[in-house]
């Protein structure tokens, strides 16, 4: 059975609708589209997920001070 797609986003890849998504928020810039993690398989069945370094909000305990920027 074929997905029909009216959302206008036939024919883009997962990347292309992933920011589109994030881009369409009111006063959205494109930094917000920026990737926050890294995905690989290393090895048949499984998955690591990182955050980037440089991703400008990282997971944590919002109470505690999250040391030098």
């Amino acid at each position: 059975m074929a997905e029909h797609e009216t959302d206008g986003t036939a024919g883009m890849t997962p990347d292309e609708k992933r920011r589109d998504q994030l881009l369409a928020a009111p006063d959205a810039v494109e930094a917000d589209a920026a990737p926050r993690f890294d995905v690989t398989h290393p090895r048949d069945g499984v998955t690591r997920i990182d955050v980037r370094d440089d991703a400008p909000v990282r997971p944590g305990n919002p109470e505690e001070d999250p040391g030098p920027s």
